[in-house]
């Protein structure tokens, strides 16, 4: 089961700390904190769900070190950086890897809590985003390999006679098949089948071999 959604901030300031964690709460959001990175490596999995508030530099491994162990781990909660003057560059090095924003300190309480309600809304339409793609291919799991092929068939624009031609089958039982797989993809009509499959980018469909 997926974690409810929190705040993971790093930072070895304490007082840094205790003040965004406080800030954070304060504005109804959850909150764990962690003194380096290897804390928080030892704390989350791919599963769980919510952002991070890193600074760029850490006593154990700076930001973009962190950043990539994270993407390595299968880890991709959106990341908001905050950093001290002398470390935008790495910062913005962080961005272009993939990290949503970067706060200069001091920053404004309400920039961060903006920032952060951002990531969260981000992180869930992510998330949402995979758990529709994993059920889709568990639905295209199930389909037969004669399903496979008129489903393959139905991408390309084929009518169902041309899709009996050239799998050597009665039209009747390619109707039967399209059926069987309609109800399998929970597909209203052959154009949402389409966008179901290809919206969802799945492998090896609607492409040309």
């Amino acid at each position: 089961m997926t974690s409810l959604p929190q705040v993971h901030l790093v930072d070895d300031d304490p007082d840094v700390r205790a003040g965004v964690s406080l800030l954070l709460r304060s504005a109804d959001f959850r909150v764990r904190s962690f003194a380096d990175a290897t804390g928080l490596l030892q704390a989350i999995t791919p599963e769980t769900a919510g952002c991070l508030v890193l600074d760029v530099r850490l006593p154990d491994m700076d930001g973009l070190a962190l950043q990539a162990r994270l993407q390595e781990r299968g880890i991709l909660m959106p990341v908001l950086f905050i950093t001290g003057h002398g470390d935008i560059p790495m910062a913005v090095r962080a961005v272009h890897a993939g990290a949503l924003d970067f706060l200069e300190k001091p920053f404004d309480d309400r920039v961060l809590i903006d920032g952060v309600g951002r990531a969260l809304e981000v992180d869930r339409r992510q998330r949402r985003r995979r758990e529709e793609t994993t059920a889709l291919r568990r639905r295209l799991d199930a389909l037969t390999p004669r399903e496979r092929d008129v489903l393959q068939g139905l991408l390309d624009g084929k009518p169902n006679k041309r899709i009996a031609l050239d799998l050597d089958l009665s039209v009747r039982t390619v109707e039967i098949h399209r059926s069987h797989l309609m109800h399998k993809m929970g597909a209203r009509n052959a154009s949402h089948l389409a966008r179901l499959v290809l919206d969802e980018g799945a492998a090896g469909y609607g492409e040309e071999a």
